[in-house]
Order: C-alpha cells, then structure tokens, then sequence
C-alpha cells in the first residue's frame, strides 16, 4: 500500500495565540507606560514622581493584562466547550441528521453530494466530534482558546514593553525627557510592529507604520491633556 507523504510546509498559524496577547501585550505597554510617563511629565511633575507614575502603571497595566487575557479568553473556552458537549449529545441522539449535516457542508464547499456523503462517513467513523468540531463549528486544535497561555503572555510582554520607555525615563535627562521618550517609543514601536509583521509572515513595513501611527496618535493625546491640566494647575 501507498503511503502519501505530505511535503514541508511553514505556516503560521499555530502563532496566532500567543502572538496577538505579546502583540497586544508589548504594545499596550509601550504606549500606555510612554503616554502615562509624558501626561505626568507634561503637567511639570518631579523626575522622581514620573519614574515613580511609570513604576505604578507598569506593575498595574501588566496585572491588568494578565486578568482581562485570562477572563476574556476563558469566556471563549467556555463558549467552546459548551457548543462541543452540545455537539457530542447531538451525535448520542441522532447521528444519521449529523452525517447529513456533516454532508451538506461539504456539499456547499464544493463535492459533489456522493463524495461528501462517503467523506463525511470515513471522517466520522474516525473522529466524528473532531470532524464536528473543526467543520460545523469551526473549532481546531490550532485556534483553540488558551487562557493561561494568553494571559501569561500578555502580561510578559506588557511588562517587557512598558520597561523600555521606563528605562529611558529613567536615564534621560530631566529638561529634555519628553523628547527623549517620544522619540525612543516610537522607535520601540516601529520595532515591535516590524517583528510582529514578520513573526506572522506580513510585511514588516506595514507592520511598523500601523503600530507607530496609532501609538504615536495616543502618546500625543495624553501628552496634550498633561500639558493643559499642568498648565491650569
């Protein structure tokens, strides 16, 4: 008997996960620690109260992150886990209207209805929650909610993130720290949307441009609310 052997290819999905909470997690703390940083800054607060605002916001922002990951990506568990034990009654109590359905979608991906009924029947016999799963509910092993997973990760890369404007705060002169932190981040940001771009296989230009534009937009606003509440302070 014939074995077919599939040939190597690289994709990126399994990535998505873990990627869109670092993403996520890198980018919020960038802009969020940056802009929390130039507000205070802008409103003429002390070197040590800025250092001290950025301290707060980095441990906040990274707890933060962590629990919102953790409850909105186990709220997707749940919704997962209640559609497949659904789905396995179902197949308990009425397998042929499963196969039939099962059938139909192939139908409507494109087989003609004989071979969707023998595909549906092979793929059944061997996984049919499996085939369920991935085909009608559109659930695979790959995009599967994982909430620790995210949760960790997105309060790594929040931390991780929110560390460099931090730094810079940090050793940057007092007189021209605003600058030295609007241009740092948005060098930071630049580098993370190009990393991120490549680690999903998308242009690293575009990556960069579409996380600097946004990040530069919200440090702007919160510096612009600073200076006014200072200046009317």
């Amino acid at each position: 008997m014939t074995l077919l052997r599939r040939h190597a290819e690289r994709h990126r999905l399994d990535r998505t996960g873990w990627l869109r909470a670092a993403v996520l997690g890198a980018n919020d703390g960038i802009v969020s620690t940056a802009s929390l940083v130039l507000g205070v800054a802008a409103a003429h607060a002390s070197h040590a109260n800025i250092l001290i605002a950025g301290v707060a916001g980095l441990v906040a922002g990274a707890m933060s992150m962590a629990a919102g990951e953790y409850v909105s990506v186990h709220s997707q568990a749940d919704t997962e886990s209640a559609d497949l034990a659904r789905e396995r009654a179902e197949l308990a109590a009425n397998p042929e209207a499963e196969h039939r359905e099962l059938s139909a979608i192939y139908v409507a991906r494109g087989l003609e209805p004989d071979l969707a009924h023998r595909v549906a029947e092979q793929l059944m016999r061997h996984d049919a929650i499996g085939a369920h799963a991935r085909d009608e509910l559109g659930i695979s092993e790959t995009l599967t909610a994982r909430p620790v997973q995210a949760a960790l990760a997105s309060a790594a890369s929040f931390a991780v993130g929110a560390a460099l404007p931090l730094a810079v705060t940090a050793l940057a002169p007092e007189r021209p720290l605003i600058a030295w932190v609007s241009a740092t981040a948005i060098v930071f940001l630049a580098v993370l949307g190009a990393m991120a771009a490549q680690a999903g296989g998308a242009r690293p230009l575009v990556g960069a441009w579409r996380v600097t534009f946004w990040g530069a937009l919200a440090m702007a606003i919160t510096a612009g609310v600073g200076a006014m509440f200072g200046a009317v302070a």
